[in-house]
């Protein structure tokens, strides 16, 4: 069986990362069915601190081709993309092309692998936030709906799709960033920061290209009942400088961090404040709030659970979370799967 997979962000690494594994593990066990793999980074993240790093700690492959497109307007990005990608399909006419998520990468992906009438098996397929508005919302219902494979993280991802008319080819693996998490926590160095601290990401357009919606983040973390320890995303740290906005004295801003770094801050801190959607669940996952500087999310279950609280941009409910989050979280069990979803996801794809 001969794969494309096509990753280009940090979330995408993590979940390769999975797949990946499981590819060895299906090799070294002399499997009647061999797999060859052919990874495409296109580029979408290129600092080495969210790039690079994941690959050499993650032990993912070398990317086969890095096609460095990266910046730019999501049209420009997505075009560049979907060019390259052809290309490579019509060289390597894969027998699936893989894409996983939501960002311009892997629209680009699927699109270029539907137009060319080759099939595509879609990782965290079926997640809705229901809020048109995210690019990423744009890109997961498209792929999904070119897509010829579909794993989903939860039930109700399963259910969303199936109120979308799409029930064939879709399949309840659990969620690959679950798989990560458990074989990667202990492995995770020792957290240099002085507790008690509070992690928080910032990152999305939505929130970093409205001045009125990051200073009212800005206004939040100030008013944070710790240390605020802030892995500043490119994107940010250009907006803040663009726009004249000064970090609160209590935030201090350090570099992206790496995958186990990043374990290890969520390990040693108290809660977590975040507008990412693999960072809600990795938060969970190791037993952490987290206060979710968004008015809705795709990961409904986290809140079902009462894992995380939406605050959007608003001070009265911002307080109220860092009440909410100083107890601690409950058990909330297995609502991602059970740690081996892409074993399911490798066997799927053979058998067919």
């Amino acid at each position: 069986m001969r794969i494309v997979t096509i990753v280009g962000a940090r979330p995408q690494f993590i979940k390769a990362a999975a797949l990946s594994r499981a590819i060895r593990s299906h090799q070294k066990k002399g499997a009647d069915v061999p797999v060859e793999k052919y990874l495409v980074h296109t580029g979408q993240h290129y600092d080495s601190k969210m790039s690079d790093v994941f690959f050499e700690e993650l032990n993912i492959p070398r990317p086969s081709i890095n096609l460095g497109i990266g910046g730019g307007t999501h049209g420009k990005m997505t075009g560049q993309m979907l060019v390259s990608i052809e290309e490579i399909l019509q060289e390597q006419q894969p027998d699936w092309t893989i894409v996983f998520g939501d960002t311009n990468s892997t629209v680009a992906g699927a699109l270029a692998a539907a137009k060319l009438h080759l099939p595509v098996a879609h990782v965290e397929a079926g997640l809705r936030s229901y809020d048109k508005r995210m690019p990423e919302e744009i890109n997961r219902v498209l792929t999904d709906h070119l897509s010829q494979k579909l794993f989903c993280p939860s039930t109700s991802s399963v259910e969303n799709l199936a109120r979308e008319g799409i029930t064939e080819g879709v399949e309840l693996s659990g969620d690959v960033m679950v798989d990560v998490v458990r074989f990667h926590a202990d492995q995770a160095p020792a957290c240099p920061f002085k507790q008690p601290f509070i992690l928080a990401t910032i990152h999305r357009a939505e929130n970093t290209d409205d001045p009125s919606r990051l200073q009212a983040i800005l206004n939040a973390l100030d008013i944070a009942p710790h240390e605020v320890i802030f892995p500043i995303h490119p994107r940010t740290k250009n907006r803040l400088s663009e726009l004249g906005l000064q970090l609160p004295g209590r935030v201090n801003p350090i570099e992206p961090l790496s995958y186990l770094e990043m374990i290890a801050a969520l390990k040693a801190c108290e809660w977590v404040i975040t507008d990412s959607g693999g960072l809600q669940k990795e938060a969970c996952l190791l037993g952490k709030k987290c206060a979710v500087m968004r008015d809705r999310t795709e990961w409904v279950e986290l809140v079902d659970a009462d894992a995380v609280r939406l605050v959007d941009v608003d001070l009265q409910a911002f307080r109220e979370a860092a009440e909410w989050a100083a107890e601690r979280l409950e058990n909330v069990g297995d609502i991602y799967g059970d740690g081996k979803a892409s074993e399911r996801i490798l066997r799927s794809l053979l058998q067919d």
